[in-house]
């Protein structure tokens, strides 16, 4: 990952291993009921927090034009409504303050998304508490970094820590061509639910622009490739689950389309073997841009609709 840049949005299916902790159970592998339960809450877990994370991306770089693309994520979210996929944007809610930390000089700045006690945008989804980066220069400079942390964030009651940190690492391909890169690295992150539910995450993705390179004033035919891995634990009642998660084959996003088109992700339990019936595949299709996705867990194959 309603989306509309959203090159890292990944409705990630992940599996999980029990590890104890004070009044944590122990894992019975033979217990199939216990690996169901495991696949499940690791599946909701790993996509939940993608799905976050890929957004504030999204709003870091679209936050305005002078820091990335501006328009992008909350700020211009596209209207499904034009044909085609479109490219009218939809105003979002959040109070803006820009400071530059150096002066008069242009950069480094810090941005503060304020989205006060509760914004409701046209996704349905509430937010409240502040997204805060800090930019060393402009997302499209080979070389440039934001580094974003959160002070009371929450989306709906889903609250959410950690530190998401891009770098772009790009290559020109000519004088006026740049084929857009941009490492992704979310760290400590923790999503906290009001039961007291939660997930721990960590996740490191490269994300390459393969079409569209040439044609900056033209982003509806810009194409990226994403690769990566990541790992986190869910706390699930007296439960707690680790996993890692790999992409096997690269995700494919298109500007164009809200969800990813191509691309496949294995995730298992912790210190699973890769043999094992229960390392978990989920394939993103064939290149058409569709909600759909099919998971495979033990043989068995199931159809998904994404968000």
């Amino acid at each position: 990952m309603k989306l509309i840049f959203s090159p890292t949005r990944l409705a990630s299916i992940v599996f999980l291993s029990f590890i104890v902790f004070g009044s944590c159970k122990k894992e019975t592998s033979a217990d199939t009921t216990q690996e169901e339960f495991a696949s499940e809450a690791s599946s909701e877990a790993d996509a939940e927090s993608d799905d976050i994370f890929n957004e504030v991306f999204d709003n870091v770089l679209g936050v305005n034009a002078n820091v990335g693309f501006g328009g992008t994520g909350v700020f211009g979210q596209m209207n499904p409504g034009i044909s085609g996929g479109g490219t009218a944007r939809l105003t979002a809610c959040p109070d803006v303050t820009i400071t530059r930390l150096n002066g008069l000089d242009s950069f480094p700045v810090k941005i503060v998304m304020d989205f006060g006690t509760g914004c409701t945008a046209r996704d349905g989804r509430s937010r409240s508490g502040k997204i805060i980066s800090t930019y060393t220069n402009r997302l499209f400079v080979v070389g440039a970094k934001a580094t974003t942390v959160f002070d009371g964030y929450m989306v709906d009651s889903i609250k959410v820590q950690g530190t998401l940190t891009i770098t772009n690492e790009g290559e020109a391909i000519s004088a006026n061509c740049i084929r857009h890169k941009w490492k992704v690295e979310v760290e400590n992150a923790k999503l906290t639910k009001p039961n007291g539910n939660y997930t721990e995450w960590n996740s490191t993705k490269s994300i390459t622009q393969v079409e569209g390179t040439c044609t900056p004033w033209v982003q509806l035919d810009d194409i990226y490739k994403i690769e990566g891995s990541g790992h986190g634990k869910v706390k699930r009642g007296d439960l707690l689950i680790a996993w890692n998660s790999e992409i096997t084959d690269p995700l494919i996003k298109k500007f164009s389309c809200h969800w990813l088109v191509k691309g496949a992700i294995r995730v298992a339990r912790l210190n699973l073997t890769t043999s094992s019936p229960w390392v978990a595949t989920i394939n993103y299709g064939n290149g058409d841009c569709d909600n759909k996705a099919v998971v495979t867990i033990n043989g068995v194959s199931h159809n998904i609709t994404l968000p």
